[in-house]
């Protein structure tokens, strides 16, 4: 994936502020996340998500991604 656009962020940034669910596309595999933050790990902007239904915690880092949309 390229870099996010400015409204692309903004998205982003609000889904985390406000709990919504992501949809994120990574090696052709969809995940429905809750984000929590956006940082950087090895100079690398990343997001961490938990999965809604496990609870497991997963970092994504955004480079890697195919596609995010946040579900409204």
């Amino acid at each position: 994936m390229a870099r996010l656009s400015p409204d692309e962020y903004n998205a982003l940034e609000a889904a985390i502020t406000h709990r919504q669910r992501l949809a994120v596309v990574r090696r052709g595999t969809e995940y429905l996340l809750t984000p929590s933050r956006l940082f950087m790990q090895g100079g690398r902007e990343a997001i961490e998500a938990r999965h809604p239904t496990t609870g497991d915690r997963m970092v994504l880092v955004i480079d890697e991604l195919d596609s995010i949309d946040v579900m409204r």
